[in-house]
């Protein structure tokens, strides 16, 4: 079942490259002429290409590096962080370099399901040009309808979608039967020799080609993201039982037709079908694209969340749907952002010609810089094969970067799009991390370990009441209390610190909740909620179940208390002082700890404290 959830959401995206990428080559921005030395040189670099980046790289190689089950290039980047611990210029390297990687893959996931959704309704006009003006319109209502089945988890939509892409997959490749059948000559392309031929004849043509050949790679960067969504066993059962098998079929039969029919270059992939299967095809290739945009959907869901988690992105309210999978999430904001920036997209670009431009340097980006960090984390790990690895990813990262070269071509024609959004979002990941660290840093500083600070603290003015204060650190004194001493020279009757920890587990039985430690007795407690990944904090039904340990609360006399820091603005502006009220921007729109934890507003008191550098 896990294999076919997988199939119905990992695959998606590579699935669907045969209804635009081969068409690409020969009638794209830089079209190819139709002979069969470049018919069979290209079909030969899509083999190969797939061959070395997909199976080799992806699935036989990176899938083993994950981060506690998650995949991703953040995944990568937390497993070298455990690294380099010792090394803060290599961390700060491949911080650098998995921040940007991710913030490409965001240009990735808004471009994937616009190329992909387009390029199966654009089968409405070979079936009757008179469908031509309503591509656009069916497009924007075939996504909103893709975005608003993300709440229901990918475990579900892999579910429901799975069969249907194991007939997609069939489809296509009983397609590209049928065409070799009648040209079987065809299967002479897998000879590596044609590439080389085809590259040494004309170079010129061959490397305008690439971005092209790039097209039927896009996908392979989200089957890493979308590791912890199912593990790495059933992606890899999909992808050489029927997933690869099926693609190859198909470009083979598409080179075959386009050799025997020339005109058929216009739309190779639709003119497989006889003429009465067009509309038939058309509504299953607008569901496995519909299915395509799942792939990048569920792993810009993963990256947020593990953004989140590394610190470059503040806490995100994430939904976990899957009591077994705990990479099966849903972010609902980042879900509404993507639908109407992948919206604006379809209305603005308006044909999947146009957005196969903006499309490919998203990925060679990304797949490049993965290759590199591997590189880093393997060179750091002990082996004897380390030689033959580090060679190998040499041998990919080669070819990456001739592909990423190639799609920079493009990047007047819409390339600078993901180029943008990556750059926008680099900048938003990097200001977080960079401000939150300042900040932690200073934490760190005036740290005040609990072990015998209130033996030492003196006559301090009592209040009636609890005072809650929340505390990420149970050994340290929280700096809302030191806050609170300092400006208000008060303590309440009874002080409680409240730390919430995250278990490995879907869910936490309250008898395994909670611990308390008695520091100070009927005065000084230390408590500790446990809560597991699929649940939501609930501060009040925690302090419920506190009684248990004695620990009983009026909600009427019960204060809660809330830290938060920010950096001041500069007292003069300077090339980077921007990104100070960048922060502060980014914090004002980040969800508030009182909604996150559902505290009663009218019993919290926030100690908030400006840090000036």
């Amino acid at each position: 079942m896990l294999t076919l959830a997988a199939v119905g959401v990992v695959f998606g995206d590579i699935g669907t490259s045969p209804l635009y990428a081969f068409k690409e080559a020969f009638a794209g921005a830089h079209p190819l002429p139709i002979t069969p030395a470049h018919v069979y040189g290209v079909l030969s670099l899509i083999f190969w290409s797939v061959m070395l980046i997909v199976s080799l790289k992806y699935v036989a190689f990176v899938l083993r590096f994950d981060n506690r089950g998650e995949g991703g290039v953040l995944a990568l980047l937390a497993f070298a962080q455990r690294l380099f611990r010792s090394n803060p210029r290599r961390q700060w390297l491949v911080g650098a370099m998995a921040v940007f990687a991710a913030s490409l893959f965001y240009g990735d996931a808004v471009i994937t399901p616009a190329i992909s959704v387009l390029s199966a309704v654009e089968g409405l006009s070979v079936a009757t040009p008179a469908f031509e003006r309503a591509v656009v319109p069916v497009t924007v209502g075939i996504l909103i309808g893709l975005f608003a089945l993300q709440k229901h988890g990918t475990g579900k939509v892999g579910r429901l979608f799975g069969p249907i892409t194991v007939a997609w997959f069939l489809t296509i490749a009983a397609l590209g039967v049928a065409s070799i059948l009648k040209s079987p000559g065809i299967f002479a392309a897998l000879d590596p020799s044609h590439a080389v031929a085809f590259a040494l004849r004309a170079p010129g043509l061959a490397f305008l080609a690439l971005g092209a050949v790039f097209l039927t790679l896009t996908g392979g960067e989200a089957l890493y993201a979308d590791m912890g969504h199912f593990g790495p066993l059933p992606i890899r059962v999909g992808w050489f039982g029927l997933v690869l098998p099926a693609l190859m079929l198909n470009y083979l039969g598409q080179g075959a037709l386009v050799l025997r029919e020339p005109a058929a270059v216009q739309n190779p992939f639709y003119l497989l079908a006889p003429p009465d299967l067009v509309l038939p095809l058309v509504a299953l290739a607008t569901a496995a694209t519909v299915i395509a945009s799942q792939a990048t959907i569920a792993g810009a869901f993963s990256v947020t969340q593990q953004a989140s988690r590394l610190g470059y992105l503040p806490r995100i309210p994430v939904t976990h749907t899957s009591e077994t999978e705990r990479g099966q999430i849903y972010i609902g904001r980042v879900n509404r952002v993507l639908l109407v920036l992948v919206v604006l997209l379809v209305i603005g670009f308006g044909s999947s010609s146009n957005l196969a431009a903006a499309y490919g340097i998203a990925v060679s980006g990304t797949m490049a810089l993965e290759t590199a960090l591997v590189a880093i984390v393997v060179s750091a790990l002990p082996g004897r094969w380390k030689g033959v690895v580090l060679a190998m990813l040499g041998l990919v990262a080669a070819v990456e970067l001739t592909f990423f070269a190639s799609n920079a071509t493009k990047i007047v024609a819409g390339g600078w799009f993901p180029l943008l959004c990556g750059l926008v979002i680099f900048t938003l990941l990097s200001t977080w991390k960079r401000a939150t660290d300042i900040l932690n840093a200073d934490a760190a500083r005036k740290r005040v370990p609990i072990a015998g600070f209130f033996e030492h603290l003196g006559a301090v003015a009592t209040v009636p009441g609890t005072a809650v204060f929340f505390s990420a650190d149970p050994d340290a004194v929280p700096t809302t209390l030191l806050h609170n001493l300092k400006h208000n020279k008060v303590l309440h009757e009874r002080v409680v610190f409240f730390t919430i920890a995250t278990a490995d587990e879907p869910r936490v039985p309250d008898a395994e909740r909670t611990a308390v430690s008695v520091l100070a007795p009927g005065r000084l407690y230390q408590a500790t909620v446990r809560y597991g990944f699929m649940e939501e904090p609930d501060a009040m039904r925690a302090l419920a179940l506190l009684a248990r340990h004695g620990l009983r609360f009026e909600p009427a006399d019960t204060t809660f208390f809330l830290g938060k820091s920010t950096i001041a603005p500069a007292d003069r502006t300077g090339l980077f002082t921007w990104r100070r009220g960048l922060f502060r921007w980014m914090q004002q729109n980040s969800p508030t700890a009182v909604s996150y934890f559902k505290l009663p507003p009218d019993r919290v008191i926030e100690l908030g404290t400006q840090l000036r550098l």
